[in-house]
């Protein structure tokens, strides 16, 4: 699993946010755009992507995108 690609998924599934503004130190709940759609668009693209299973309390418990990213390659 690459950290890189990771990123650029996950910035993909924002529609009004700059992709180039989304770092692996974002911390993405802080974000305007993050809601609760935008979370489980983010648990199906780490299902579809990387066949990997994340819940709710693992976005609850990473605050940046490279903790979430641990989060998911640990799984």
């Amino acid at each position: 699993m690459d950290k890189n690609h990771f990123l650029q998924s996950f910035a993909e599934q924002f529609d009004d946010t700059d992709p180039s503004t989304i770092t692996l130190e974002t911390h993405f709940k802080e974000m305007e755009e993050w809601s609760s759609m935008v979370a489980l668009m983010i648990i199906a693209m780490v299902d579809e992507q990387y066949s990997k299973k994340i819940t709710g309390a693992d976005l609850r418990e990473a605050n940046t995108i490279e903790q979430l990213f641990e989060r998911v390659s640990s799984k």
